[in-house]
């Protein structure tokens, strides 16, 4: 049996990009890479603190098949905290760079489990500390 061995590295996130969501929206195959490297070009120069690359952003950002959803209007986009959340962000192909990183970085989680509503999923019952819907 191997042991699996770590290495160090110096990349920020992964992000990976549904390139048939891209491909839908009418961008050009790196359309959302170059977005989001310029982003992050643009941030790690504002945010050097302690020497020439101490606020540097490095992002992987790497295309893949479908992601699940199938948005009409958005780029279905991952990370590794999406992922282990159990998400995938649906990113505006509208957006600027700024608000795209930050969609990617740091997206707005539900505080609580929304429920899944799919042909194959049982309903939840309500838990006793929320309201019934009134009648």
């Amino acid at each position: 049996m191997t042991k699996a061995k770590l290495a160090k590295t110096k990349l920020t996130e992964i992000v990976v990009v549904c390139s048939k969501c891209a491909k839908r929206q009418g961008l050009r195959p790196r359309a959302v890479r170059a977005l989001l490297k310029e982003a992050a070009k643009r941030g790690g120069r504002q945010t050097v603190e302690d020497g020439p690359r101490a606020g540097r952003m490095k992002l992987r950002i790497v295309e893949s098949g479908c992601l699940g959803p199938c948005p009409k209007r958005a780029v279905a986009v991952a990370t590794g905290a999406s992922v282990a959340a159990g998400r995938v962000i649906l990113l505006d192909p509208a957006a600027g760079p700024e608000e795209a990183l930050a969609a990617v970085l740091h997206p707005v989680l539900p505080l609580r489990a929304v429920p899944e509503f799919g042909p194959n999923t049982p309903l939840a019952a309500v838990s006793t500390d929320e309201s019934q819907p009134d009648s």
